[in-house]
C-alpha cells in the first residue's frame, strides 16, 4: 500500500507592472530615486520575475539604470566598507 501525499497548490497573485498600472510613474534616468526601487542594496538590477514589470518596461528600466550609472547618478556596485 503506497500512500500518496497531496500537495496543495499555492496560489500566488500575479505581479502587476507599476508602469502599466500607473501612468504618472515615469522611467527617467535623471531620477535615481525611482530607479533605486528596482536595484538591490548591492546595486544589481532586480529581474523581471521578481519586480513584476512587463518586458517593455523592464527593458526601458534597465537602459535608464545603465545611463544613470554612466553619468554617476547611481553606483555600479555597493561600496563594501568591511572588506
Amino acid at each position: 500500500m503506497a500512500r500518496f501525499k497531496r500537495r496543495k497548490r499555492m496560489f500566488r497573485r500575479r505581479k502587476i507592472c507599476r508602469f502599466c498600472a500607473d501612468s504618472s510613474f515615469v522611467i527617467d534616468y535623471k531620477n535615481p530615486r525611482t530607479l533605486r526601487l528596482f536595484t538591490t542594496e548591492r546595486g544589481k538590477i532586480i529581474p523581471r520575475r521578481i519586480s513584476g514589470n512587463c518586458a517593455k518596461h523592464q527593458r526601458r528600466l534597465t537602459t535608464a539604470i545603465k545611463r544613470a550609472r554612466t553619468i554617476a547618478l547611481m553606483p555600479y556596485s555597493a561600496s563594501l566598507s568591511h572588506y
